[in-house]
């Protein structure tokens, strides 16, 4: 996907937060319900939000440099965590605004114009959101996936309030309203903890079990196939957009250097047409009599162990 694409996607999601805001503190000005009071509060979170993504997208797409060998992308992990961290700062500030409604009733007035004006952002917060989600889980983009998924949480609590203020309108229960308040913060909440798990399983370079599958998938049916006999040492972690791959490609001891290389790269163009977003892959050709290659062991105290063994040999 052009990193232009990307960059009008989240300067649109960075315009409709500030819609958002403008939208959302008049509906709360009209009406004084503490649910659509949450509600402005969240997105009043989202925007300072969608604002560091939007800086975090701009510098992730950076390239490599001589301080960072391997690009900019884990900004987008910090990104997600902040972001988590944030809306877990308002889901307490809903919460307890919530619980001040139930002790001390709220005044409530136009609630008419204030569902109209709620429905309408909500309807705009729903397109945008599940658009940036699916743009971001297409192309392995972590900044646009968590800033659509705080929309589509934006677009939840303001159907909530609509639904809390609606009743309030219907019954006249004046409690029903912040109620939901509550209710709106312990789901923001909720997609909190999940932006800050999701950021902390990046920056741990957790692995994808779907991606270590497909992996082993690949390597296997190019073992099948007789380009290599076998293979090992498979690692790989995600950065932003990109996933990174180490592995060690056991092949017959007897070919030439440039058989075994062109047996490597065609494992490694394989793996790279299974993937819809890039991969950067690193591989080590062994001989696959792997024992008699390292008769010391495969792990050495001394990682030049094994090289100086063989130049003493030559000499």
């Amino acid at each position: 996907m052009p990193r232009d694409a990307k960059s009008i996607a989240m300067r649109i999601s960075l315009g409709v937060s500030f819609l958002m805001l403008t939208g959302k503190a008049t509906a709360w000005y009209l009406t004084h319900s503490v649910a659509i009071l949450s509600d402005f509060a969240e997105s009043l979170v989202h925007g300072v939000a969608t604002g560091l993504a939007a800086f975090a997208l701009w510098y992730a797409a950076r390239p490599a440099d001589a301080a960072h060998p391997y690009g900019h992308g884990r900004i987008a992990y910090f990104s997600a965590g902040f972001e988590g961290a944030l809306v877990f700062s308002a889901s307490v500030s809903i919460i307890v605004a919530g619980v001040h409604g139930l002790i001390e009733a709220p005044a409530l007035r136009n609630l008419g114009v204030g569902l109209a004006i709620s429905g309408g952002l909500a309807a705009i917060n729903l397109v945008l959101g599940i658009a940036l989600v699916r743009i971001g889980r297409a192309h392995n983009t972590l900044i646009l996936v968590a800033n659509g998924q705080h929309v589509l949480s934006d677009m939840w609590t303001t159907v909530a309030s609509i639904l809390g203020v609606a009743l309030v309108l219907l019954t006249g229960v004046w409690w029903i309203d912040p109620t939901v308040a509550i209710g709106i913060g312990l789901y923001i909440m909720y997609t909190g903890v999940s932006l800050l798990r999701e950021s902390y399983a990046g920056l741990m370079d957790e692995v994808s079990p779907a991606v270590v599958n497909k992996l082993i998938e690949g390597l296997s049916k190019a073992v099948d196939d007789g380009i290599i006999r076998e293979f090992h040492q498979l690692r790989c972690r995600n950065v932003n957009e990109e996933v990174w791959i180490d592995v060690h490609l056991l092949a017959p001891g007897d070919l030439s250097l440039v058989d075994a290389h062109r047996r490597a790269t065609l494992v490694e163009e394989r793996l790279r047409g299974m993937f819809d977003h890039r991969l950067r892959i690193t591989s080590h050709i062994e001989p696959s009599d792997h024992e008699l290659a390292h008769p010391g062991g495969h792990r050495s105290n001394d990682p030049l162990a094994d090289v100086r063994g063989s130049l003493e040999q030559t000499t």
